[in-house]
């Protein structure tokens, strides 16, 4: 909801998203339980239009224009709330918010179209909206119905000129009329069209058509920027068919490289979203193009080495080809072409004091994209290694979001960007250094560059795949625990691992309980067992001394007996080897621990969520400070 709230200029994140829903659905609810008053009467803004949407009345074309809001508060401005309910009303969004578990990502969509009509709401607070709007109806669905918009003097076209041309009714959103008119300023007027507005979500692939595609914002050595008009804060990437080497001293056209490029970056970009880094990266458009964030660059790459090769053994004589760094080495380059990108210290990028879309770039900057940076390298690397490659090396650059003003990864990130050795061997190499390599540039030669970059892209596709899919299996005393077991279950489920859950008692029928037990261990599938069992725990112990599996007891402890209870999962015979953990939450991070040891899809929402928190604390302590973010 958020990101759809962008499109249409309204800047408001996914929470702000989420806070405002749930405010709509309660408002909504408490007017309507007003005794005698009707539907006509009520009091409430916006009630009619919510009284449409929860009736089940499908929307045709509404017209609006960009809302423009500058500078949005705490407080939802009239139009922002307007703008609000023009997304809540289209069928995706109404689909996904009458499941019974809404998730961060459709009132990001909403928060980010608010934002395309000048609406500063974030996800939270669109959702909350949502909520209050909608409290009390079981479904949701669109506007007013035809007799409402013909009670309303603005449902009918005027005969009075309009002060500017009148938009398209299949594009804009809001209608402008003269100030000697009956309606003053901006108004948010239903209008019934033939053909439904329509949002696309960031998941769905676009077509040539659902594109405008504006001037060329900027030209690179493979890839070309350009703007989408329609789309206020999002650019289109188009790659190109041009592969380059030494600052594009060498240059040749390889057919097909735009596209393998392509497919290879939205690969990337997709697993490392899905893991919880953030990036500009929004959907794919074709096979040659992406949409993107708009960002302002930061005009740093940002090198990750795991192994010395290449430059570094020029500029670092004495160190042997093959070396193993171990912490990762970070070494940063300052794009500028006509200098060969000479490298710099983290002194003089601090001291060169960028100032990009409005975000001064300091030392909270610096050091988020140093550990976003190894972050990034590890979670690439863990997923090449199921491939059975090694990532020696990598080379990203961040901007800086134009819409949000954090920074997030961005340009892009295909065979151009990393050394790719399988099995470790270099002679194997599939990236781009096998044409930096090449004494001369043939036909053949280049068919053999374009056979490594095409494998490499098929590879890539392989790493959104779990190689081994494991779960949780969480055993309670009784279905009293079953709230608690329901926290972990909901914690597992942050990390993409099944969660089963099973009620036995290893104190009044131990012979199910081990029955239960070898069910999951027959079918080969890796498994960790939570033992959920209040009082005397008996439930852990016993498993863990009849399985060679993990075995975590997570006992639900009370106020009054819980410091006498908990001694029944923590002092135990010898010979036992299960672990106590008292969190639900954190009783699932340790399944995910255990499991991401041989799924690197686990292991990297892991490594994204320790990431996340320490930029978290960092901008906290920056905020602290007085430092505005």
């Amino acid at each position: 909801m958020s990101r759809q709230l962008q499109v249409l200029g309204v800047a408001r994140s996914w929470r702000q998203c989420r806070t405002k829903y749930k405010n709509l659905k309660y408002n909504y609810k408490s007017t309507r339980k007003q005794p005698g008053t009707s539907g006509m009467d009520r009091s409430m803004k916006f009630y009619r239009e919510l009284e449409a949407i929860m009736q089940g009345r499908d929307l045709r074309g509404l017209c609006v224009s960009r809302v423009g809001v500058a500078n949005s508060g705490q407080n939802w401005q009239e139009e922002e709330v307007q703008a609000l309910l023009l997304v809540w009303a289209e069928e995706p969004v109404r689909r996904r918010l009458e499941q019974a578990t809404r998730n961060r990502s459709i009132f990001l969509h909403i928060s980010q179209q608010l934002q395309a009509l000048g609406v500063g709401r974030n996800w939270r607070q669109c959702r909350t909206k949502y909520k209050n709007l909608n409290a009390t109806s079981p479904s949701v669905s669109t506007w007013a119905t035809s007799s409402w918009v013909g009670q309303s003097p603005a449902a009918t076209q005027p005969n009075t000129p309009h002060s500017s041309p009148m938009p398209d009714s299949s594009n804009s959103m809001m209608i402008r009329f003269p100030a000697d008119s009956h309606i003053f300023g901006c108004v948010f007027v239903p209008v019934l069209a033939p053909v439904p507005l329509e949002i696309t979500f960031s998941s769905e692939m676009a077509s040539a058509s659902e594109l405008k595609i504006g001037k060329k914002l900027n030209e690179g050595k493979t890839k070309e920027i350009y703007e989408l008009p329609d789309q206020p804060g999002h650019v289109l990437v188009q790659s190109k068919d041009q592969i380059t080497a030494g600052n594009a001293v060498r240059k040749d056209q390889m057919e097909g490289k735009a596209a393998i490029s392509n497919k290879t970056t939205s690969c990337v970009f997709k697993l490392l979203q899905d893991v919880g880094i953030k990036t500009a990266f929004v959907k794919q458009h074709s096979d040659t193009a992406f949409v993107a964030a708009h960002c302002e660059m930061i005009p740093m790459e940002w090198v990750c080495r795991r192994v010395a090769t290449g430059s570094f053994l020029k500029r670092n004589p004495g160190v042997k080809e093959g070396y193993r760094f171990s912490p990762l080495k970070i070494e940063m380059f300052f794009k500028d072409d006509a200098n060969n990108d000479p490298q710099w210290s983290e002194e003089q990028l601090l001291e060169a004091r960028f100032c990009l879309a409005g975000l001064d770039i300091g030392r909270c900057e610096v050091d988020v994209m140093s550990q976003s940076t190894v972050a990034i390298f590890e979670i690439l690397e863990k997923a090449w290694a199921t491939q059975n490659c090694t990532l020696v090396d990598m080379k990203i650059e961040f901007g800086v979001n134009m819409v949000t003003k954090e920074i997030i990864l961005a340009d892009v990130i295909d065979n151009d960007s990393w050394r790719l050795w399988p099995a470790g061997d270099r002679s194997q190499q599939k990236d781009k250094q096998v044409y930096r390599d090449l004494k001369e540039v043939t036909p053949e030669a280049m068919q053999m560059v374009k056979r490594n970059f095409e494998w490499v892209a098929e590879r890539v596709e392989l790493l959104l795949e779990p190689q081994s899919r494991g779960r949780v299996v969480v055993l309670m005393g009784s279905t009293s625990d079953l709230a608690h077991c329901e926290r972990i279950r909901s914690a597992c489920g942050v990390f993409g691992i099944p969660c089963a859950l099973r009620v036995t008692s290893a104190h009044k029928g131990p012979d199910e309980t081990l029955r239960i037990k070898a069910e999951y261990e027959g079918d080969g599938v890796p498994t960790v067992f939570i033992a959920v069992a209040g009082r005397s725990n008996g439930l852990g112990p016993v498993l863990s001394g009849n399985t060679a599996y993990p075995v975590i007891n997570c006992p639900p402890l009370t106020p009054d007996w819980g410091a006498q209870d908990v001694w029944s999962s923590l002092r135990l015979p010898s010979g036992l080897g299960c672990s106590t953990v008292l969190s639900p939450d954190a009783a699932a991070q340790f399944a995910a621990q255990v499991l991401g040891l041989n799924d690197h899809l686990v292991w990297a929402k892991l490594r994204a969520s320790m990431l996340n928190t320490w930029i978290s604390l960092k901008r906290a302590d920056k905020k602290l400070q007085g430092c505005s973010l």
